[in-house]
């Protein structure tokens, strides 16, 4: 080993004094490096602030538009009123229906044997993901219209589901499912299937055995995912203008009442959009407190 003039006997090496700051209390401090502002975390820093004010002004902007008393005045509005009962009507409606039918189906596809045409059956499930909100109401009203290919059976039977309360529902629930449905599945999947198995052996049937463990191990993530599909089908759009209009008090849900009415009454569109912006916030963070407890 050769010997450094900075180094001393049982210490580890020294650099040199000219290289050395000293900090305020006395200790040493390592020197400056320019290299240091282009860094790989200050890059990330300053990439994700840039990415975050982008998402954050346009919000603020929102609540800065409009002073407390004119926000409160314009929720008084009929128009207002009118979007804002439909539409939590019928998301409320949407949800139960998504959950109703795709609590089971997603338990069948965590849990159950594989069957055939399951990965149809998947791909199926997350083509809301995927299809554009205009392309989604266009494919309900080719289905349920009156010369669609369920429309004409139920025209038989004197059901009109196309520009009623009814078609919101549907569009709505139809934009909703895949988040419920993949959230829930993932829920079930996460219950330690060893648990099921013991409470059988105990003597629990299979609905005992489902009800009173493994759905209330998966409750969080079933929460979570009706949180979402609730928040998607109260900002649904493109498919509820196609297969439902926007007629005010009927189909006229608070994102169509904000298109139709920005041109004319800006504070009003402003405070609908302003209470969907305070849902959605309302809904992350009950998700975040949620995560925490499952941490």
């Amino acid at each position: 080993m050769k010997f450094s003039p900075f180094m001393s006997s049982g210490s580890a090496p020294q650099r040199p004094d000219s290289q050395l700051r000293a900090s305020p209390d006395g200790g040493e401090k390592r020197p400056w490096n320019p290299q240091l502002i282009f860094s790989l975390t200050a890059v990330q820093s300053s990439f994700g602030l840039v990415l975050v004010l982008f998402l954050f002004l346009p919000v603020l902007s929102l609540f800065l538009s409009v002073t407390p008393s004119r926000f409160v005045s314009a929720l008084g509005q009929e128009v207002v009123r009118d979007a804002l009962g439909l539409s939590f009507r019928t998301s409320v409606i949407a949800l139960f229906l998504v959950v109703l039918f795709g609590t089971p189906l997603a338990h069948r596809l965590a849990t159950g044997r594989k069957f055939f045409g399951q990965a149809i059956v998947e791909a199926l499930l997350q083509l809301p993901w995927i299809t554009p909100p205009a392309v989604a109401g266009l494919a309900l009203l080719m289905a349920f219209g009156r010369e669609g290919l369920v429309g004409r059976m139920l025209a038989d039977w004197g059901i009109a589901l196309p520009f009623t309360t009814a078609a919101v529902v549907v569009a709505q629930a139809f934009e909703g499912s895949a988040f419920y449905v993949q959230s829930a599945r993932q829920a079930f999947t996460g219950v330690d299937r060893q648990l099921a198995e013991v409470s059988r052996t105990l003597g629990a049937g299979p609905w005992r055995t489902w009800l009173r463990l493994e759905l209330p191990m998966a409750l969080p993530g079933l929460v979570a995912g009706a949180a979402m599909a609730w928040a998607r089908a109260l900002g649904e759009f493109g498919a509820t203008m196609l297969f439902a209009g926007n007629m005010q008090g009927l189909t006229q849900t608070m994102p169509l009442a904000i298109y139709t009415v920005m041109e004319k009454d800006m504070d009003a569109a402003v405070a609908m959009a302003i209470v969907l912006v305070i849902v959605g916030f309302g809904l992350l963070w009950m998700l975040f407190r949620l995560g925490q407890r499952m941490a």
